[in-house]
């Protein structure tokens, strides 16, 4: 039964338009980032559901390779890579995402509002408020 319903789901996203497609920047040994507008390609629905990204530390400078990848070749290639990826001359780095455009240039991170905030309010007036009602409440 479960056959079924996973087949039957699956025909119907297919046929639907509802299939898996990634966005991801493409270009080739590009002297500059490549993570523009006119670099944004739709990749090949539910077969290339990643987007990839080199970086190859040349003697004239930094070229990046940016392209959509099926999961499996992505991480086979990204792991095979890893040893090279050491930011001096001649290294090579291959990073793999699944999320639209995530093979463009990194996101800034937002300081984040810190717990610390909220945990650094005083506790200790409603903890003694507690403690002088407590005996009003024994009698």
């Amino acid at each position: 039964m479960r056959l079924i319903t996973v087949s039957t789901l699956l025909l119907f996203f297919s046929s639907s338009g509802l299939a898996l497609q990634i966005q991801c920047y493409q270009c080739e040994e590009m002297t500059h980032d490549c993570s523009t507008p006119e670099f944004i390609v739709n990749c090949t629905v539910n077969v290339q559901d990643m987007c990839q990204k080199e970086v190859l530390v040349k003697g004239d400078g930094i070229h990046y390779r940016k392209s959509c990848a099926s999961s499996g070749a992505c991480l086979i290639a990204s792991s095979g890579y890893q040893q090279f990826c050491t930011s001096k001359l001649n290294s090579v780095c291959i990073t793999c995402c699944n999320t639209p455009l995530c093979n463009g240039p990194r996101q800034k991170r937002r300081p984040q509002q810190s717990a610390a905030i909220t945990l650094t309010t005083p506790l200790l007036p409603v903890f003694s408020v507690y403690i002088l009602l407590l005996p009003l409440t024994l009698c």
